[in-house]
């Protein structure tokens, strides 16, 4: 899928003219985090999240766009990468304390991620502190779930209705008072890229624009110069920029990856744990530009590498860990 995804780029830009580099490095990106994930999550099954989660939470305090100063695109800014990076820390910190095995540890741990959320409400992500809040609630629930298939289901579902929604805002599709309270979280200037993006894909549904082509086409962006010149949402990105093929493509990118959870060896509670931090990630990238930013792209590849790692020959499978059961699909 990521080889599929770099190729259709490529081919994007060779048509249509555009800079193939974002997406060549954001493939790359997931391809070695996901490959690091795998093997420190053999190695280091509770060390490696406890790592990404504080190298995350690091990244995400530390990044300049948390300061005032990002207040002048705000929210049209990289908050959206603080959420993302918030989020994943999150989850990083949830699946070790499933991977731990004595209670202090796991609830230290868990106590962690607590702190995550905390932090995301004191920089004012509210996204963040959603995202966050979500996944350790789904964590603490998910060592009652006995088959992780309908689970991951849902959590597809959810990722689906998320996209679904925001191509209704861009589509006037939904009643006039919920458009209205949505744009006024959204703001206007978002769903104006969302618009822009929508009329471009329309003209060009095959091979879309080309890559890194919107800041010239969108009337938006053009009016204001202060704008990154992203559609703010993955999938709208992917189709006014790629085509259908585009959006067909990120779509089975994050299949595979629940794909690849469902057959994880690890223990459900971290599989689902890991899912739930991803799916939100996913909600996080429909309304913002969290994908453009290496950091979450790379933290994504490596919370999933995480997850799936399998046991060495030698290691007993942790599906009999304190509290977690065996992998029931």
């Amino acid at each position: 899928m990521l080889g599929a995804c770099a190729a259709w780029s490529l081919i994007t830009a060779g048509a249509q003219g555009g800079r193939p580099e974002g997406v060549l490095l954001a493939v790359l990106a997931v391809a070695a985090g996901y490959a690091s994930g795998r093997i420190c999550g053999v190695l280091l099954p509770v060390a490696a999240p406890c790592a990404g989660a504080l190298a995350a939470l690091g990244l995400a305090v530390a990044a300049p766009h948390t300061g005032a100063a990002s207040q002048v695109a705000s929210p049209l800014g990289q908050t959206g990468a603080t959420a993302a990076l918030l989020t994943l820390s999150a989850g990083a910190a949830c699946c070790a304390a499933w991977a731990a095995r004595p209670r202090a540890l796991r609830l230290a741990l868990r106590a962690a991620a607590v702190g995550v959320a905390v932090a995301a409400a004191v920089l004012g992500s509210t996204a963040g502190f959603a995202a966050c809040l979500a996944v350790l609630l789904c964590s603490l629930a998910a060592h009652r779930v006995r088959r992780r298939t309908p689970a991951l289901g849902g959590l597809a579902l959810a990722a689906a209705l998320v996209t679904g929604g925001t191509w209704a805002v861009a589509e006037n599709a939904l009643p006039d008072g919920l458009t209205t309270s949505l744009e006024g979280q959204l703001t206007q200037q978002r769903v104006q890229l969302w618009h822009d993006a929508l009329d471009l894909a329309r003209r060009e549904p095959g091979l879309g624009v080309g890559p890194g082509r919107f800041a010239e086409l969108s009337p938006t962006v053009t009016r204001s110069p202060l704008l990154d010149g992203k559609p703010h949402s993955a999938p709208f990105q992917q189709a006014v920029e790629q085509g259908l093929v585009g959006v067909i493509l990120l779509a089975g990118v994050f299949c595979w990856i629940l794909y690849a959870l469902w057959r994880s060896p690890r223990p459900t509670p971290v599989v689902l744990t890991a899912g739930a931090a991803l799916t939100a990630l996913a909600a996080i990238a429909a309304v913002g530009n969290a994908l453009s930013f290496t950091t979450v792209t790379a933290g994504a590849g490596l919370l999933a590498g995480l997850a799936t790692a399998r046991p060495l020959p030698d290691e007993p499978a942790r599906s009999t860990t304190a509290g977690a059961r065996a992998p029931v699909r």
